[in-house]
C-alpha cells in the first residue's frame, strides 16, 4: 500500500505560479500528476519514471508544467508557471510500485496507477 498527499494547491490569478507536492509512504517507480475540472474526465498531466528522471507530458502543458522527484524524501512535485484559468482543476497524485514499460500515452492513462490521493484544488482567475 502507498499513501499519497497532495499539498500546495491555491487560488492564483492568471499568470501566477504554483508548486504541488505529493508526500508518498513509500517508493513507486512511478508517479504522475493528473487533474479533473468540474464537469470533465480525469486526464493525465505528467508522469515520470522515479528512478531514472525520465518524464512525460500532456501537450497541453508542455513547457508550462515541470514534474520532478525528491527519492530521498519520497515526494514528487510539480511547477506550474503561467497558469491560466483553464488550468483550474482538482489536481491529483498517482502513483504505481510496479515498474512497467510505458509509451506516452500509458503514462498519462489513469489505467497504468493504482495509488491515488484526495487531490488539491487549483483555481486560477482571470
Amino acid at each position: 500500500q502507498v499513501q499519497l498527499v497532495e499539498s500546495g494547491g491555491g487560488s492564483v490569478q492568471a499568470g501566477g505560479s504554483l508548486r504541488l507536492s505529493c508526500a508518498a509512504s513509500g517508493y513507486s517507480y512511478i508517479m504522475a500528476w493528473f487533474r479533473q475540472a468540474p464537469g470533465k474526465e480525469r486526464e493525465g498531466v505528467a508522469a515520470i519514471y522515479t528512478g531514472v528522471g525520465s518524464t512525460y507530458y500532456a501537450d497541453s502543458v508542455k513547457g508550462q508544467f515541470t514534474i520532478s522527484r525528491d527519492n530521498a524524501k519520497n515526494t514528487l512535485y510539480m511547477q506550474m508557471n503561467s497558469l491560466k484559468p483553464e488550468d483550474t482543476a482538482i489536481f491529483y497524485c498517482a502513483a504505481n510500485r510496479r515498474w512497467i514499460r510505458m509509451n506516452e500515452l500509458q503514462a498519462l492513462a489513469t489505467t497504468t496507477y493504482n495509488y491515488w490521493g484526495q487531490g488539491t484544488q487549483v483555481t486560477v482567475s482571470s
